[in-house]
């Protein structure tokens, strides 16, 4: 049993009696509307955009830091795909388009490789905080998309394009195909490279990792290029789901990403989490606000209800560390040592 607890975690324990508890709570207000095939397949299209860009911030959260121009840098890489779509010249197909379509999806993590460059550097090399260092890149990104588009949409994709954000593949939908496939290759980075260890280690300590010789400004370039990079997959299926790009898309979801993290298990203060709990507390987010649209309830209430989740989690958590020390010190009388090999213990 304790094997068991720690390969799942004591968070995705929680996360999986939480999910347990909601639908058992959701059934008899929604019937079986919420788990019937409509209802999965909706859950489907929509968790992938929340899912890839809580993913961003959470490798930003994992390093001790915080990245909040996620949303932007998801639209410009977006627009900037967008841009070299409508390039293409009209009649093009075959082997030249599919060069084209690479050439976008480059170009657009070719963007957003420079905006978390840019993050990193400021993070890294010029120590400036996090939150200042990306509300700046934040605004001059979200500012440089609107100026160049002048806040209009870009529409009108290639199919092979369209199918990234509508298609199914046996049935599942291609973005939360997109988004396992994502989740599973940040999950190995994280825990199976020294790139992983050394975001750990930079959210514990990052003072300790200075001192033992690793490059932590290096370190933070490359931990925002990724933030980064996970971001533009997010603006990609965006522009895939609307046929269109905007410089305003997914602003609602900021807050929320810090939020799925951290009902996830990872540490606001950086080190600890797994992708895993992410995964989990995002489906409970996507359960809820699925329930609350077939119940016809309004969108602000499923945020309050988000908030409510994440306070009563947090307030569990506090009042059971609060209370493991006085545990301890009861516990400690009960247990009696054992006696010395060679004498007897003493009869009370």
């Amino acid at each position: 049993m304790p094997n068991l607890l720690n390969a799942i975690g004591r968070t995705n324990l929680r996360l999986l009696a939480l999910l347990a508890v909601l639908c058992l709570a959701a059934a008899p207000l929604v019937g079986d509307r919420l788990f019937a095939p409509a209802g999965l397949r909706s859950m489907a299209f929509q968790l992938p955009e929340l899912g890839l860009l809580s993913l961003a911030m959470m490798v930003a959260l994992l390093s001790g830091g915080l990245d909040l121009s996620i949303i932007a840098t998801a639209n410009l890489s977006a627009l900037a795909m967008a841009a070299i779509l409508k390039a293409i010249p009209d009649g093009t197909s075959g082997a030249l388009l599919l060069a084209w379509e690479a050439a976008a999806l480059i170009g657009g993590l070719a963007t957003a490789a420079i905006v978390g460059a840019l993050n990193g550097t400021l993070i890294g090399y010029l120590r400036v905080s996090p939150i200042l260092a990306t509300l700046g890149t934040m605004t001059l990104v979200k500012g440089l998309a609107i100026g160049l588009t002048r806040g209009g949409v870009v529409s009108e994709f290639p199919p092979e394009i369209l199918f990234l954000g509508g298609g199914t593949v046996g049935g599942v939908p291609m973005p939360l195909l997109l988004f396992g496939l994502v989740a599973l290759g940040l999950g190995i980075l994280l825990t199976r490279t020294p790139f992983g260890v050394v975001v750990a280690l930079m959210g514990s300590n990052q003072q300790a990792v200075r001192f033992s010789g690793i490059n932590t400004r290096a370190a933070l370039l490359r931990i925002y290029v990724v933030t980064a990079l996970v971001a533009a997959t997010a603006g990609f299926v965006m522009l895939a789901r609307f046929n269109s790009a905007n410089a305003s898309y997914g602003e609602s979801y900021l807050l929320v990403t810090i939020l799925a993290c951290v009902l996830g298990g990872i540490s606001p203060t950086g080190g600890f989490g797994r992708v895993g709990g992410l995964v989990l507390a995002l489906v409970v987010l996507q359960l809820i606000s699925t329930a609350c649209v077939l119940l016809d309830l309004s969108q602000f209430l499923t945020l309050a209800i988000w908030g409510g989740i994440l306070l009563a989690v947090s307030l569990i958590a506090a009042v059971r560390d609060q209370l493991r020390p006085v545990l301890a010190t009861l516990r400690g009388p009960l247990i009696r040592p054992a006696a010395p090999r060679g004498r007897e213990e003493p009869s009370c």
